[in-house]
């Protein structure tokens, strides 16, 4: 084991007087992985927080080379050293990957160094940086353009451009498939040998032994323990994690044939040309229907037609029988419809609202603009929710920034629930959600669905869409390739990906 480069020694921190770290210890040593696991609302977050700056503990230490360090914000922790790359690419889609890379950071020439942006000189640093991770690509390109591993990886470039000892990737592989996953690794691999210090969070449990040396495992803000990967296979993990023995949610049951009933969402022909090309689906009352594709199948512009965010300019969609012509979310909302989406950060949250009024937002949308949800109606819909859901918050009028990424995710649910809708799109609902909660979320859907409601679920991963759907739509390259039953297995489903029939 080589020398410790970064310790966290008794570190907590509170807020609103609830804790969310408790005397957590954290080492990170030289030419390592480090993977951070733990429930959403376990203190992940806080923990990076606290190591990048953004937050200042209320009490324990910061140590670096035996160094006591207390950066106050992320500039001064990415001067000692320590980098970071969040789960969403915090990049401006509009600038180059060399301004990006450069940014805030820009060589000058001139008197003095003032004049002008020495753009050479950017552009030479850039591609010494990408070269480190083994990328060759046009610097002066934009952004936005590239496929969002490269982004991931131009995000990387970006944190290793300043001396770093250490580097935290917090949910890194969320938004890439399996190839890309396998060729950040790599580069992990070699940046791991070149003796960086490299702090994971990850809910992938596979990735964790793929590719991590040590594990810190935390429960509830508390550490419960640090541990040699070869020392804690797959089983004990997760009982660290959740505190418990973890029984898997029980595969669905298949309805019985409902060949004769109204179905509550029939889509024929539905398509946009350079979105997704006209798809034929059909969805009954108290039914799964699982959605499986790889990245870019078109998964997500599916659930987007469906709820009116984009316009089809192909097919019809019938609701319980009834033509229907949705130009706009308010419509699909009004109809019936409802769509938790993939990017909560983006398409969901509205981080300064509190848990309550993220909560009421669609139903207030549904219901007009002068019939007001009481406050009373209110209080007592997000307490039912919060609840109902096992939300993690301290109050219902907490700010929903402040929560985990799982604990947001589940408010986004919240609020479509509160709607009553006939009909729940879910586009990747367990995205970024530890293990437990989403059994929870999954046997939540299952209760959804035997109430009656018609369930539309897209996920990537293959195995929560064989485990929970009545029958499974495949796409590919942005067209329906097949339908399988429920019960089929992954492999199915991957071959008929492969076929493309």
């Amino acid at each position: 084991m080589q020398a410790a480069v970064l310790q966290a020694r008794g570190v907590s921190r509170a807020f609103f007087g609830v804790p969310a770290l408790c005397a957590v210890d954290l080492t990170l040593h030289a030419g390592e992985v480090h993977a951070l696991m733990g429930q959403n609302g376990a203190g992940k977050s806080t923990l990076i927080k606290v190591l990048t700056g953004v937050l200042a503990p209320d009490a324990g230490e910061l140590q670096l080379d035996g160094r006591r360090v207390r950066p106050q914000s992320p500039a001064d922790a990415q001067a000692l050293g320590i980098s970071t790359v969040y789960q969403e690419v915090n990049l401006c889609p509009n600038l180059s990957v060399a301004e990006n890379i450069g940014a805030g950071r820009y060589p000058r020439h001139g008197a003095a160094g003032l004049w002008r942006i020495h753009w050479p000189h950017v552009h030479q640093q850039a591609r010494a940086a990408l070269a480190r991770l083994g990328l060759d690509i046009d610097v002066t390109q934009r952004l936005g353009g590239l496929p969002v591993a490269l982004q991931q990886m131009v995000a990387i470039a970006r944190a290793l451009a300043v001396s770093s000892r250490v580097l935290i990737l917090d949910e890194p592989t969320s938004s890439l498939d399996e190839d890309e996953v396998r060729r950040l690794f790599a580069t992990l691999r070699r940046l791991r040998d070149e003796g960086l210090a490299i702090l994971l969070v990850t809910h992938f449990l596979d990735q964790v032994y793929a590719i991590s040396d040590r594990i810190t495992v935390l429960r509830n803000g508390a550490g419960v323990g640090e541990f040699p990967v070869a020392e804690l296979p797959a089983p004990a993990l997760v009982r660290a994690m959740v505190g418990r023995e973890l029984v898997a949610a029980p595969p669905a049951t298949k309805p019985v044939d409902r060949q004769d009933t109204v179905p509550a969402l029939q889509a024929q022909g539905l398509g946009r040309r350079g979105l997704l090309r006209p798809v034929d689906l059909l969805l009954r009352r108290g039914e799964v229907l699982g959605v499986a594709g790889l990245l870019g199948a078109g998964r997500t512009e599916l659930a987007r037609l469906l709820f009116g965010a984009e316009r089809a300019d192909s097919g019809t969609v019938h609701l319980a029988g009834q033509v229907v012509r949705l130009t706009s979310p308010l419509q699909a909302l009004r109809a019936g419809l409802a769509l938790c989406p993939e990017e909560r950060k983006v398409d969901g949250i509205l981080g300064e609202l509190s848990v309550c009024e993220n909560i009421v937002l669609a139903l207030q949308a549904q219901r007009g603009l002068f019939a007001f949800v009481r406050p009373a109606e209110q209080a007592e819909l997000a307490q039912r929710l919060v609840a109902t859901l096992g939300i993690k918050t301290a109050d219902i009028h907490t700010p929903v920034a402040l929560l985990s990424g799982g604990n947001q995710q589940k408010v986004v649910l919240a609020r479509w629930l509160a709607t009553t809708p006939s009909v729940l799109i879910l586009d990747e609902p367990t995205r970024g959600i530890d293990v437990a909660a989403k059994q929870e979320v999954m046997a939540h859907v299952q209760d959804l669905a035997r109430g009656g409601m018609a369930v539309l679920f897209i996920s990537s991963e293959i195995d929560e869409v064989v485990r929970l759907a009545d029958r499974i739509v495949v796409l590919r390259d942005r067209r329906k390739v097949g339908e399988l039953p429920g019960g089929s297995s992954e492999g199915a489903v991957f071959h008929m990906i492969a076929a493309g029939s």
